[in-house]
C-alpha cells in the first residue's frame, strides 16, 4: 500500500562513442563524460524500455508497446496495446517474449480501471494475453506493514521476466514483490517494511514540521535481475518523500515470504544492497554486477509535484564487496527530465526514456565529445 502519485567485461564495451558500462576505476575520467542522443523520437509519455538482440522495446502513454532497431530507431512492429491511459512497465525475456504491466491509474483509493493492475503477455498480431490480475491477488494479500490507505491497495509498477517463464512484479501500493506463473498463479516473494525518516523542510503547513521523525512506506516501483542472478528491488519512498532515503534491496532467488527491513537491513533473504537514492522508478541489470538506476526527480517526487525541478537522474551502480553496492556514476547529469525507464543491452549500451509525461524519446547514453 502507499502513495500512488502521477506516476502511477565492462570497460571494453564501448562502441563508436557509445557508452558503456565502464569499469569503476576509469569511470571518473574525462573519457566517460556522457550525454544522451535520441534513438526513437516523437513519443508521447515514453516509459518502459527493454532490449533484445539488436532491438529495443518501449512503451508509450496510450498503452502501446513497440519494437525498433536499436541502431537507427526504425520501428519494426507494434507488439500490442494494453488498457489504461499510462504507459505500462515492460520487460522482454531472454526468449524474446515481452510482458506489459498496467498500474492502478487514478487517485488513491479509487476503483481500478478495466484492465488495470494486470500483467499481460504481448503477442504481435493478436490481442494481449491476460496472465494475472494483480489487483485481485492483493485483495487477499494485505500489506501487514501498511501505514497509509487501504492495506489491500494495488499499483503494480515494475516488471522483470525470468528465464524460466515466470515474471516478477513490484507493487508500489502493496509494497511487495510478487512472482507470477504462466498459468496466472501468484505468490508473494518479499515485503518491504516502512522506514523511519526525517520530514524535510518546505512541504507546507499541512505537513508535519521539518525535522519530525515519521514512518514512510517503501513504494516498490522497480525490479530487475542482476548478473549474479539475484533479484533487485528499488523504492520510491512514500510521504514525506525524504531525499536520499530510497534503497535497493537484494533478494535471494526462489525466496518467498522474505522481509526487507530497514531496521535490520543485512539479515535474512532480503538485504539492503544500496542506499542514498531519491525517488527510484526503474532498475536494469547489466554485466559484471552493474545496475542502471533511474531517479524520477532529484528533489524527490513530492517536491517536483509541488512545483520543484523536474530534472531526474540515471546512475550506473557498480558492485562493491560483500554483496553491497560500491562506486556509482551519474550518466548525462542534468540532461534528463522526469526519466521513467532504463535498459542495458547485452553489449553494455545504456538506454533511458524521458520524460514520463509529455512529448519525449527513448535515448542512448553516449560519450560526450
Amino acid at each position: 500500500m502507499g502513495v500512488r502519485t502521477r506516476l502511477a567485461a565492462v570497460a571494453a564495451l564501448a562502441l563508436a562513442g557509445s557508452v558503456l558500462v565502464a569499469a569503476p576505476a576509469e569511470a571518473g575520467s574525462t573519457k566517460y563524460r556522457t550525454t544522451v542522443k535520441p534513438v526513437v523520437s516523437g513519443l508521447d509519455s515514453p516509459r518502459g524500455v527493454a532490449t533484445f538482440g539488436g532491438k529495443i522495446v518501449y512503451s508509450v502513454g496510450d498503452g502501446s508497446v513497440y519494437e525498433a532497431w536499436a541502431h537507427n530507431g526504425h520501428v519494426i512492429r507494434k507488439l500490442g496495446q494494453v488498457p489504461g491511459g499510462f504507459a505500462p512497465a515492460i520487460d522482454t525475456s531472454k526468449w524474446g517474449v515481452t510482458y506489459a504491466l498496467t498500474g492502478a491509474g487514478g487517485e488513491p483509493g479509487a476503483p481500478l480501471p478495466p484492465g488495470g493492475a494486470t500483467l499481460y503477455k504481448l503477442r504481435p498480431g493478436k490481442a494481449p494475453l491476460k496472465i494475472a490480475d494483480i489487483g485481485k491477488y492483493q485483495l487477499k494479500d494485505p500489506d501487514p506493514y501498511n501505514t497509509e490507505g487501504p492495506a489491500t491497495e494495488s499499483n503494480p509498477f515494475g516488471v522483470a521476466a525470468l528465464k524460466d517463464g515466470t515474471v516478477l512484479v513490484a507493487d508500489a501500493a502493496g509494497n511487495d514483490l510478487l512472482r507470477v506463473w504462466p498459468n496466472g498463479y501468484v505468490k508473494t516473494v518479499a515485503r518491504l517494511k516502512p522506514r523511519t525518516v526525517t520530514v524535510p523542510a518546505g512541504l507546507g503547513a499541512e505537513a508535519p514540521p521539518a525535522g519530525t521523525r515519521m514512518p514512510a512506506e517503501a513504494v516498490a516501483t522497480s525490479v530487475t535481475v542482476g548478473s549474479d542472478g539475484y533479484w533487485y528491488v528499488g523504492e520510491l519512498r512514500g510521504f514525506p518523500a525524504t531525499p536520499k532515503t530510497s534503497q535497493i534491496w537484494r533478494i535471494k532467488p526462489g525466496s518467498y515470504g522474505a522481509v526487507c527491513d530497514p531496521a535490520n537491513p543485512y539479515k535474512g533473504r532480503c538485504t539492503r544492497y544500496a542506499d542514498g537514492y531519491t525517488s527510484i522508478v526503474d532498475l536494469a541489470g547489466g554485466p559484471a554486477g552493474t545496475l542502471a538506476v533511474v531517479e524520477l526527480a532529484k528533489v524527490s517526487w513530492l517536491k517536483w509535484e509541488m512545483g520543484g525541478s523536474p530534472i531526474g537522474s540515471l546512475y550506473l551502480q557498480f558492485r562493491g564487496r560483500h554483496h553491497k553496492a560500491g562506486y556509482k556514476l551519474e550518466l548525462a547529469p542534468g540532461k534528463l527530465t522526469l526519466p521513467g525507464g532504463t535498459a542495458i543491452s547485452s553489449r553494455g549500451k545504456v538506454y533511458v526514456s524521458s520524460p514520463l509525461f509529455g512529448p519525449g524519446a527513448v535515448q542512448q547514453v553516449v560519450a560526450k565529445r
